[in-house]
């Protein structure tokens, strides 16, 4: 065997965007399912992956973008999860985004217990990059790219929408400014001083410790005027994440001349809890109308 001249590019990983994809599943009619994709490689860590929810091949290409991020507070969270009241969804609501004419890309991020921020923003990137790169292989359009998350996954789709180059976002009761989360909470009941709050465990620091790490950290802090369009849906009675925080947001993009839909969802708490089936159901046809708003070309 003649010797390898360089044994460490050797026995790197491929890399992820040259990988052949897995063979498709088809969990409801009309849907393709590309499931555990590698989309990056982090040193001493599994290999990042993401779900690819595909129409099948009536619809037309190429297809808009929906990029999904789960919750779980940066602690823990499934790419195949949109939220406690979803869950028994049958088709599953990413299917139903497929049968509705989109791609769904459902992707995993390390977690706080893994890496500090902004590793997580840097996987939803990275993430996002392996979609452009496989766009004319899938059929994609990526131009037309829509972020969408609950909860922590809502920071996270907030900022990915913020940092790159999107077609619009959609929020779920999810924090937008680090800096006043603690005092929109009820009194007594958030300290910024504590160190193992999710937010401080997502920065590695107590909130009160390192403010502009914290900001950094915020959507607010990133808003400018050239930002998508958003739709924010926030329950009155979140008892996790104020409403505040979602108005906060709209607010901030509104001042910049941004489209920023806020819609007060009444007696909503954390995850859809306290709202009927029809009332969750509700929820998501008015985010599907707005990614279709989004994404269609005029």
């Amino acid at each position: 065997m003649s010797p390898t001249p360089n044994l460490a590019a050797f026995l790197a990983p491929p890399a992820p965007e040259r990988l052949p994809l897995p063979a498709a599943a088809h969990p409801a009619p009309g849907v393709r399912l590309l499931r555990g994709v590698p989309y990056a490689y982090r040193a001493g860590l599994r290999p990042l992956e993401l779900d690819l929810w595909l129409p099948d091949e009536t619809h037309r290409r190429p297809l808009p973008v929906v990029l999904y991020l789960h919750g779980g507070g940066w602690r823990a969270g499934t790419r195949a999860d949109m939220g406690p009241r979803l869950r028994h969804w049958s088709p599953s609501p990413f299917a139903r985004l497929a049968q509705a004419g989109f791609a769904v890309a459902s992707v995993d991020y390390r977690l706080s217990g893994e890496a500090i921020y902004p590793a997580q923003l840097d996987d939803a990137t990275a993430a996002l990059e392996w979609l452009h790169a496989r766009a004319d292989e899938l059929g994609l359009d990526t131009r037309r790219t829509l972020s969408w998350g609950e909860s922590a996954g809502a920071h996270l789709a907030a900022l990915l929408a913020l940092t790159t180059s999107m077609s619009g976002c959609v929020v779920w009761y999810g924090p937008t400014d680090l800096t006043t989360l603690p005092g929109q909470c009820p009194p007594g009941t958030y300290d910024a001083s504590d160190p193992a709050t999710r937010e401080a465990l997502l920065i590695g620091a107590a909130l009160s410790n390192v403010p502009e790490l914290a900001r950094a950290a915020s959507p607010v802090a990133h808003a400018h005027a050239s930002a998508p369009p958003f739709l924010i849906l926030h329950g009155t009675e979140d008892s996790l994440i104020p409403s505040t925080q979602g108005t906060q947001l709209a607010a901030t993009l509104c001042q910049l001349g941004v489209h920023a839909d806020f819609r007060s969802v009444p007696g909503a708490d954390h995850g859809w809890a306290g709202l009927t089936d029809d009332e969750v159901e509700r929820c998501f046809s008015a985010s599907v109308d707005f990614a279709h708003a989004c994404t269609t070309p005029h």
